[in-house]
């Protein structure tokens, strides 16, 4: 005869039974509250306009919201800065196509690019745009070209701020092609566009995403995508190559990460609610930001190299190009 003892162990058991069952099934991690997206640049550049359209869905699947929170300033190092000192409980993300030119731009940076994060998705890569205002009369690269070389240092070229990818883009064009146009960084891909539109600036070499709606419209003309083919989104702007620009490709992606030490299964978790997101919204990725999903980024493990091949490569470009550390 069982003793009361041994009945209460054994109901005990009982009723811890199925929620032992439950966990040891592998439920996928949920947020307990909404998500922060940490967008590092003003509203209106690519990072913001790619982190909404993902955002709804990828916090639909988990079943919290995704809020996507500028935190612009310092090239993208004040928002980085802010996911990387976040707790690591999955709940503050950050999405920043510049996360590997900062090491390249910033003497000190205040947290590492690689170990102080994650690898959560890709959200996918778009090539950079040679652009000029309409007032200027180029309407091919070789006639900007001509242009500038005939008038060094008369005409502004906007970036997106020190160490952001269309900074790296614009080195890379003033050195390849041996043209002397003074650089402006803005805050953000969104003021930098807008600075080109306002005819602060001449010539950009903006992200896609930031630039294809005015490009489309006529605010802007595109002279040529940084890539060695033509971009679906742009098909009647040349490649680099076709433009007789031949070394100067580049294209940005979408690196979503998370603060290290976040436990694997909220990393995948996350990832799986972003992979799915990004393959849900790829046509509008596409139509409105110019970006383009692609495989091969389904581990932690995987984005972080490709962080780290990226941190490797615009190092080199920009030491090429004669920029320092500041």
């Amino acid at each position: 005869m069982l003793t009361r003892r041994q009945t209460l162990s054994l109901a005990l058991t009982a009723g811890l039974a199925p929620a032992m069952a439950h966990a040891q099934t592998g439920q996928a991690w949920r947020p307990a509250r909404p998500i922060r997206l940490i967008v590092p640049f003003a509203p209106g550049g690519s990072n913001d306009i790619v982190g909404r359209i993902i955002a709804d869905t990828a916090g639909q699947a988990l079943g919290q919201p995704i809020v996507v929170e500028n935190r612009a300033g310092a090239g993208s190092v004040i928002g980085a800065e802010h996911v990387a000192r976040a707790a690591p409980d999955g709940h503050t993300l950050l999405i920043n196509s510049s996360h590997p030119t900062v090491p390249a731009i910033v003497a000190r940076v205040p947290y590492d690019t690689v170990n102080d994060f994650v690898g959560v998705a890709v959200a996918g890569f778009s090539p950079y745009v040679l652009v000029v205002s309409p007032q200027l009369p180029a309407q091919t690269a070789q006639e900007l070209l001509a242009l500038l070389k005939t008038s060094p240092g008369r005409y502004n070229l906007a970036t997106a701020g020190i160490g952001s990818g269309v900074h790296v883009a614009a080195e890379l064009f003033r050195s390849i092609a041996q043209v002397q146009v003074e650089l402006v960084h803005y805050r953000g891909g969104g003021p930098s566009v807008a600075a080109l539109l306002a005819g602060e600036a001449q010539v950009g070499t903006p992200t896609m995403a930031s630039s294809i709606g005015h490009t489309r419209g006529g605010g802007l003309r595109a002279l040529a995508v940084l890539a060695e083919q033509r971009a679906q989104a742009l098909p009647d702007v040349p490649s680099a190559p076709e433009a007789g620009l031949p070394g100067v490709i580049l294209e940005e992606y979408f690196p979503v990460l998370a603060p290290a030490g976040t436990p694997a299964p909220v990393v995948a978790a996350l990832g799986a609610a972003f992979r799915n997101a990004i393959q849900q919204n790829a046509a509008k990725l596409n139509e409105l930001a110019g970006v383009s999903p692609r495989g091969g980024f389904e581990t932690p493990e995987q984005v972080m190299n490709l962080v780290r091949e990226s941190v490797e490569r615009y190092t080199t470009i920009l030491r090429a190009a004669g920029v320092r550390p500041e």
